[in-house]
């Protein structure tokens, strides 16, 4: 994956638009009551680096720790596998089905040129998902290096980029899915043991379900915001959203065009719907990763998060977020303890630092770690 980008350059939204994201998001506000609550408002969340992906679900969360984000993992309350962009993601099980109806298509087609410069065609990549398949029956785990013995032995050559194409080509095909982890190591499970039949959804209709949860647990956020973070093309994300114009709410600011759910401005409480800005007691300050969806949920208005005004730093890097704007980087490092270093790029005031203190006690207990903490300025 590339660093994610900028974002587009423009004048300031407003100041809420930001706080409303962090309420959509729970970020602010009250936390979830488990961790598939927290992946179902979001409906997505990227997931290939696996360790900060529990932490982005976890701190939306109330009391949340790595063990628990974990259980709902191996128990299936919460699957990851590659949807949407093509990365993993965890997502539900009850979203899944329809979910690959409206993203498959088009991620498919963005891979297209690599499947042929690979040579893996259609019937090599049918014959390695029946392989697959038909190894799980029963509920049999496979790792990712049983997954390629399987193919090999069945006349597949899983070489070089080959497996990670094929084993992604049986996720999209509905074939596997993830399983609870073997020690450090992920399992596929039979994608049909834990997904629940649904009813056949026509692609329209998963468009536009897609686009009214995409802005629910994200919004507010442009066409263009949605049409990168589903891989929809730009008439699909207008039309996606065009379909749900009457229960979602469209704000012409500053030169920008924001849609946002009326229900996440019935979440963030009395007097903070639509327009309004909500209102937290002290300033909020956030310690997220890179991949988190606060960052990845936007491509065009990704950079109304800067401190300049003129886009993130290019540097690959979490982020300290003061009140939904970017303020800082930070990087934890695990062992009897966790050490949390963070570099600020603007001085904080005493409150903001008692809340990044705060912050970083709760990202330690969420590891069940006692912390240390540096900050450089």
């Amino acid at each position: 994956m590339t660093p994610p980008g900028p974002g587009r350059a423009g004048p300031p939204p407003p100041p809420d638009v930001l706080l409303r994201r962090l309420r959509a998001q729970r970020l602010t506000g009250a936390g979830f009551a488990t961790a598939a609550e927290a992946v179902g408002s979001l409906l997505a969340v990227q997931a290939q680096d696996y360790g900060p992906a529990r932490w982005s679900v976890g701190m939306r969360v109330a009391g949340a720790d790595e063990e628990s984000v974990e259980r709902a993992c191996a128990a299936g309350l919460i699957l990851r596998t590659h949807v949407l962009r093509p990365t993993w993601h965890f997502v539900l099980p009850a979203d899944l089905r329809w979910l690959l109806v409206a993203t498959e298509p088009r991620i498919k087609a963005r891979d297209a040129g690599r499947l042929r410069r690979l040579g893996l065609d259609a019937a090599t990549l049918a014959r390695g998902g029946r392989l697959l398949a038909e190894a799980l029956v029963g509920g049999h785990a496979l790792t990712r290096d049983e997954a390629a013995e399987v193919m090999t032995q069945g006349g597949v050559d899983t070489g070089g980029q080959r497996l990670p194409c094929l084993l992604m080509h049986a996720e999209l095909q509905a074939l596997v899915c993830s399983g609870p982890r073997r020690g450090a190591q992920h399992t596929y499970l039979s994608f049909a043991d834990r997904v629940p039949d649904a009813a056949d959804l026509p692609r329209e209709a998963a468009l536009a379900r897609l686009a009214r949860r995409f802005v629910s647990g994200h919004g507010p956020a442009t066409d263009r915001d949605l049409a990168t973070w589903a891989s929809l093309t730009l008439r699909e994300a207008r039309s996606a959203l065009q379909a749900n114009a009457g229960d979602l709410l469209r704000d012409e600011v500053a030169g920008w065009v924001f849609w946002s759910s009326p229900e996440a401005g019935e979440r963030a409480g009395p007097g903070a719907g639509p327009g309004v800005e909500p209102r937290e007691v002290g300033p909020q300050v956030r310690l997220v990763h890179t991949y988190d969806e606060y960052i990845m949920g936007f491509s065009e208005s990704r950079g109304l998060l800067s401190l300049s005004g003129r886009g993130l730093p290019e540097r690959w890097t979490p982020l300290v977020l003061v009140d939904g704007r970017e303020a800082g980087s930070w990087r934890r490092t695990l062992g009897r303890e966790v050490l949390v270093e963070v570099e600020l790029r603007r001085r904080l005031g005493a409150a903001e630092r008692g809340a990044l203190e705060a912050e970083a006690d709760r990202f330690a207990a969420f590891c069940g770690r006692p912390l240390r903490l540096r900050v450089a300025r």
